[in-house]
């Protein structure tokens, strides 16, 4: 029988924006990286993931960052936003999921499952009605990853990667 994971997920201190940053990068670039044309992904990631945007995000009172912690070393993240923070107004009294990602190596132990928990709590704490999130159309394995946890799609948008254009989907969750 496999032993239980112990998973420690803590909020992101302001002393460790450039491992947010780093992990930030390392967990898009295996998500997305092969899937994308090399010149628009580099543009992508170099107007996103940088120190001053990271900043800029971290500083923003109305978003949260969280690490998952495994062995002692950080294995993934989430960013949630509330308010004005959230990247779509679609929804009162809602919380956003912006990134739920995890390092390659450490998929499937559960880790964002995790991660997702988390959400639900801080949610709950705060009396929320919704979840929602956006996610590629693409992406199949986080679609059903949401679908499984109750998510059902209500929406789309337009996601600018370089110069081409994808679709998001928009999902949400309405909470007891």
């Amino acid at each position: 029988m496999e032993k239980s994971l112990a998973i420690d997920v803590r909020e992101v201190k302001s002393s460790e924006t450039e491992e947010l940053l780093n992990i930030g990068k390392i967990t898009f670039i295996e998500s997305f990286g092969s899937q994308n044309t090399k010149s628009n992904f580099d543009q992508y990631m170099s107007k996103n993931f940088n120190m001053s945007k990271i900043l800029d995000e971290f500083n923003n009172s109305e978003s949260q960052f969280y690490f998952a912690i495994l062995s002692e070393k950080i294995v993934g993240y989430l960013k949630i936003n509330a308010g004005q923070a959230q990247t779509e107004d679609k929804l009162e009294s809602a919380l956003e999921i912006e990134r739920i990602y995890v390092l390659a190596e450490h998929q499937g132990k559960r880790i964002g499952q995790v991660l997702f928990d988390k959400v639900m709590n801080v949610a709950k704490s705060q009396n929320l009605k919704w979840i929602w999130l956006g996610v590629w159309d693409q992406n199949v394995d986080a679609i059903r990853f949401y679908e499984r946890n109750g998510f059902v799609k209500f929406a789309s948008h337009p996601f600018k990667l370089g110069d081409e254009d994808q679709t998001d989907i928009l999902m949400k969750m309405q909470l007891s």
